[in-house]
């Protein structure tokens, strides 16, 4: 019961909520999530941190990159069944997230 407090602890905040949505799309670089959340680098690594501790993203390595993603197809089931309450703001996260590229990367000063 205790993972699963802690998925929903994880899941509690508007933020890495966002986080979880767009990894829905495709898996992201830390860059491309910057991008869109507009957090500083340290709050996102907190989130990233917290969320992959839950077992809901993981990570991997992709030449100069890591990349996150969504943990498992039940995440993933899960996180589509949802009803959003603020679709607005899904709405804009998804349209810049299918604007933006890892050549973002290259060009943000960190």
């Amino acid at each position: 019961m205790e993972k699963i407090i802690q998925k929903f602890k994880a899941m509690g905040d508007e933020n890495r909520f966002r986080i979880l949505i767009l990894l829905l799309q495709r898996p992201l670089c830390v860059c491309e999530l910057l991008e869109v959340l507009d957090i500083k680098g340290g709050t996102l690594s907190a989130h990233l941190k917290i969320l992959k501790n839950a077992g809901l993203i993981s990570q991997k390595k992709e030449g100069r990159w890591i990349i996150y993603s969504i943990s498992s197809e039940n995440t993933r089931k899960f996180l589509n069944e949802l009803e959003i309450e603020n679709k607005e703001i899904i709405q804009k996260d998804k349209l810049k997230i299918g604007e933006i590229s890892r050549e973002i990367c290259s060009t943000r000063s960190q």
